[in-house]
């Protein structure tokens, strides 16, 4: 486990390897689990903000979904956060699909069209990142979230010699900024001769 700041890093973050292989998964992520994407609070006000920007951009059922429930859910149970919805509890309601069925954000087609100065949520950018708050501390907690559907991505992050953390620089700068991932990646450097 790193520290960096109050921010506990565990070890899979710099010692697993993974490159994101969508030709493979075709974007599976987006459409499987039990729920939507983990949103952070001021998420919730940009997606209203954001909704008729990306409207375009989104699938008939994602709009459908967005205009009777509104663009973000809370979800009970095991999660007890917000995140994004789903259609008839499957997809993420800002999935789309490009022209060879691979899912793609919906949100980041309007980033990239430059209609949204909002890229996606930052849970889908660190993913298979995720974050974990501990409420009476304060502290986040950065873990690797090992799932089936990403095996393709953990073959070619192998091939490629490439770990979590490098795969996700430009996510982890945008969350934490870049001092954050400079003394991470020196850290990692640095791991593999503490654990001698």
């Amino acid at each position: 486990m790193l520290m960096i700041g109050d921010i506990l890093i565990s070890d899979d973050v710099v010692s697993e390897q993974f490159i994101c292989n969508l030709d493979a998964c075709k974007g599976a992520c987006c459409w499987e689990g039990d729920y939507g994407a983990p949103l952070e609070q001021e998420e919730l006000r940009t997606l209203e903000r954001i909704y008729d920007d990306i409207r375009p951009f989104l699938s008939p059922a994602g709009r459908a979904v967005i205009e009777s429930e509104g663009p973000y859910t809370y979800y009970e149970g095991d999660a007890q956060e917000f995140g994004t919805p789903l259609i008839n509890n499957g997809p993420c309601a800002y999935m789309t699909y490009d022209e060879n069925g691979v899912a793609q954000c919906g949100i980041e087609r309007a980033y990239k069209a430059g209609a949204t100065d909002f890229k996606k949520p930052i849970s889908c950018h660190l993913y298979p990142i995720r974050v974990e708050r501990h409420g009476a501390t304060g502290m986040e907690a950065l873990n690797y979230d090992r799932w089936d559907i990403c095996s393709a991505a953990c073959t070619l992050g192998k091939k490629h010699q490439m770990p979590v953390y490098q795969f996700l620089k430009e996510a982890l700068i945008r969350k934490y900024g870049e001092g954050f991932y400079h003394q991470l990646d020196a850290a990692a450097k640095e791991l593999p001769q503490l654990k001698k």
